[in-house]
């Protein structure tokens, strides 16, 4: 007799390979309109599935996980960060949670390493002025940025992102300097020549540029305080390609505005869609909508991931990804 099909809930629209294969392994409720769906019916998507497939814009809080019927074991998370899932109420419940670790490494480093290269030369702002029609020819003085060559960047987290950022950033001539949790191993800081910080007020003061690549957990919400971003140089950067919650947005914008740090690149915010209306009005900062991982390939790459931690676990054995759930 053929196996029942887990029931699973996508929460918002994936490439169409990976839905087909869906299609044909689980009986799946897709969302067709990409758009967030709302807290009812991640109520009833908890209240009846097997498996939730939820993104970084949907909450999954205690709350919702208090009304999760008891056919639901799994919550697959498309994407690599899951600080908007309540992992201690998911272990509490017995709820296995996985992620899709790795396949967006190289692909968000891509778009830090861009952001590093278009803030100090100042590259939004120049297309800005070229679009509006206000160029009227090249000058020996006008829109001056800074070289990287020779720079400093401090990397705050130097994981499997921080890391493959530096390597980039090697190539481009910067110095790498690094604040993680734990000292990389020994190798790795020899094959990029990094300087390891454990102080991380101390690297701040220190640096000509920022790259914000840890995770968004308690620990790090405004790890980038007010009074932290006032130990950085007036002619330091910011780049911020990881959870918009590790800055201190509104201290940031200020501080910007008033010329106390020379410009930002930001990919995330700390309430996005929402971002700050202050930020917009800047020259100096170079903002993105959440593009870091966007690729076709990362995508489907991701898509896949979920594939295999839903039918793993649907055949009794152990997700590969899990970060709630070791033990059945």
């Amino acid at each position: 007799m053929p196996q029942k099909k887990p029931k699973v809930v996508v929460t918002r629209k994936l490439p169409d390979a990976i839905e087909t294969r869906m299609m044909e392994l689980f009986d799946v409720t897709l969302n067709l309109t990409d758009e967030p769906i709302s807290r009812a019916d991640l109520i009833e998507a908890v209240k009846t599935a097997d498996a939730i497939v939820p993104t970084v814009t949907d909450r999954i809080d205690s709350g919702l996980l208090a009304q999760a019927g008891p056919n639901l074991r799994l919550i697959a998370n498309y994407g690599t960060g899951v600080d908007h899932i309540d992992l201690a109420t998911a272990r509490q419940r017995g709820i296995t949670v996985t992620n899709t670790p790795d396949v967006l490494t190289e692909d968000t480093a891509d778009m830090t390493m861009a952001l590093i290269l278009a803030v100090p030369r100042r590259l939004s702002e120049g297309e800005r002025v070229l679009r509006g029609g206000a160029w009227h020819g090249w000058t020996p003085t006008w829109m001056l940025g800074h070289r990287i060559y020779g720079k400093r960047l401090g990397i705050i987290g130097m994981g499997r992102i921080g890391t493959a950022v530096a390597r980039r950033a090697r190539g481009f001539g910067l110095s790498i300097h690094y604040h993680n949790r734990h000292r990389v191993h020994e190798q790795t800081e020899n094959e990029l020549e990094a300087t390891y910080w454990e102080s991380l007020d101390q690297m701040l003061a220190r640096m000509d540029i920022i790259s914000v690549n840890c995770p968004h957990t308690p620990a790090t919400y405004h790890l980038l305080s007010a009074r932290r971003l006032r130990m950085m140089r007036p002619e330091a950067y910011v780049v911020n390609t990881s959870r918009g919650e590790v800055i201190d947005e509104n201290a940031l914008t200020r501080m910007l505005a008033s010329g106390e740090l020379a410009g930002a690149g930001l990919d995330v915010f700390e309430h996005e869609p929402a971002v700050n209306p202050k930020l917009l009005e800047l020259d100096n900062v170079v903002l993105l909508p959440h593009l870091g991982s966007a690729t076709v390939e990362g995508r489907i790459d991701m898509g896949e991931k979920v594939l295999i931690n839903i039918k793993t676990f649907a055949d009794g054995h152990k997700p590969p990804d899990r970060v709630v759930g070791d033990a059945f």
